[in-house]
């Protein structure tokens, strides 16, 4: 079962009560992926044993807190039935909101939750014990110090998602983060579009970035099979190339499962889409939430940089 965990934290990082979320999630059998608002405690957070994987959430609304923006921000990573936050001020107030945004239930305050989804929470002051059996998507604050606390000792992955308005910024950041990653000896390179360009004359724009870092153009199947100018001889997937670059620039694609299938083992792996619920973000390092318009003009600013 494919459990989501809003990650508690404050200024100095990770509150004790996430690990406690994780340790709640595993013992229902639970496969966690943790989302780390405005990427506050993303590296401790990988290091939490039983986490699947961490997805850095960021983007401006996380400059300040309103509740509202933030379970906006997070509501396109957080997959599957099952969401799990703190029953803090601030993770109660997540929860109702992204809860409504889903138009699901949400139980708040719980102590216990047992394997099938049967959750136990104190009501009239904690006069009564309230038990309930959930079915179906649900949003679960849990009261701190009543679960146990997943160990130490995880070696997940993190990955990033930038939903900032200002796509230069986002942009800098997804280069500086794969230049971390990446050797240059060994830096091979493919830049491939999918429909999301529009039309098959815009593919001139991958071919400037490409000539400037002397990358590869490729293209989705999406993108072969609506327009002739985009040759079959480009199409990375699982009917195309199976690819395995040092890092691939997916731009305008969603992600359809033939696609990942022959890019997904790339070393470092950058999105760009419009369209924050699209697949391609889940085997994104690094995931900018823009049209290609505003994307590739600051991809090609920052790239003369270099």
């Amino acid at each position: 079962m494919d459990v989501t965990v809003i990650a508690d934290s404050t200024d100095d990082g990770l509150t004790p009560v996430t690990a406690q979320l994780v340790g709640a999630a595993t013992s229902i059998g639970g496969n966690p992926t943790v989302l780390c608002p405005g990427g506050v405690g993303a590296s401790e957070a990988a290091s939490i044993s039983g986490v699947s994987k961490v997805i850095s959430v960021e983007g401006d609304c996380f400059g300040t807190y309103e509740g509202g923006a933030w379970a906006t921000a997070l509501d396109s990573q957080a997959t599957g039935d099952l969401v799990l936050a703190a029953a803090s001020p601030r993770g109660r107030d997540i929860a109702a909101s992204l809860a409504a945004l889903r138009k699901i239930p949400i139980i708040q305050d719980a102590t216990g939750l047992e394997v099938g989804l049967v959750v136990s929470r104190p009501i009239y002051s904690g006069k009564a014990m309230e038990t309930s059996n959930v079915e179906g998507p649900c949003v679960i604050t849990l009261r701190a110090n009543a679960f146990d606390a997943a160990p130490d000792g995880g070696t997940s992955e993190v990955s990033t998602v930038n939903q900032s308005a200002d796509v230069g910024l986002a942009v800098k950041e997804a280069i500086a983060k794969a230049s971390e990653r990446l050797d240059v000896t060994e830096a091979d390179i493919i830049i491939s579009g999918g429909r999301g360009m529009g039309e098959p004359s815009n593919f001139s724009h991958l071919n400037e970035v490409a000539d400037m870092i002397g990358a590869a153009v490729g293209a989705s199947r999406a993108a072969v099979d609506t327009w002739e100018e985009i040759p079959h001889s480009m199409q990375v997937g699982q009917t195309g190339k199976t690819v395995t670059p040092s890092l691939y620039i997916a731009v305008g694609i969603s992600g359809a499962i033939q696609h990942l299938a022959g890019m997904k083992t790339s070393k470092y792996i950058v999105a760009i889409n419009k369209d924050p619920d699209a697949p391609i973000f889940g085997v994104a390092d690094y995931g900018i939430v823009a049209t290609w318009e505003d994307a590739l003009p600051a991809l090609k600013t920052e790239l003369a940089k270099l």
